[in-house]
């Protein structure tokens, strides 16, 4: 069977950008057994309140659920569990050493499956306060605002 060729999303995290400021993005692969990407490919997964963690010299993503494959036996995965991270040497270092600075965090941002295989786009976050929050609601309704204000002018209706 010929392997899928693009990017098919899974899961988003949308809450993650309006929640924080994202630094920085990294692509990661998981290790997952068997049912888990089964019931991935099923579309799956849910992200909310999943985060990244070093230990060790290595990262890990915490709190991700994938639920239980409908179809496996007693081989089927615990839907929590903690699921290490492939990423390069350089970039666990240079992550590590971000994440040592204070407020910062790694947050998952999407699970979708590339070229066939099952990544996650983590992001490198700092959170945003409430007013923050509101700045960017009140600048993205300007931009809406302003996008229709032109639709009905290029329209001819003003």
């Amino acid at each position: 069977m010929p392997r899928e060729q693009g990017r098919k999303v899974v899961a988003s995290n949308r809450k993650a950008r309006h929640d924080y400021a994202i630094l920085d993005t990294y692509e990661a692969g998981m290790v997952l057994t068997g049912t888990e990407v089964k019931s991935l490919r099923a579309g799956r997964a849910s992200l909310v309140d999943a985060f990244g963690h070093e230990n060790q010299g290595e990262i890990f993503l915490h709190g991700m659920h994938i639920p239980e494959y409908t179809q496996g036996t007693w081989t089927n995965h615990e839907p929590r569990r903690t699921r290490k991270l492939l990423l390069k040497r350089e970039e666990i270092s240079k992550l590590m050493g971000k994440l040592r600075d204070d407020g910062v965090t790694l947050v998952p941002l999407q699970v979708y499956f590339h070229n066939g295989y099952a990544k996650v786009e983590l992001g490198l976050a700092k959170g945003k306060k409430a007013y923050d929050k509101r700045q960017d609601l009140a600048a993205r309704d300007a931009a809406k605002e302003i996008n229709r204000a032109m639709g009905r002018r290029s329209k001819g209706m003003d």
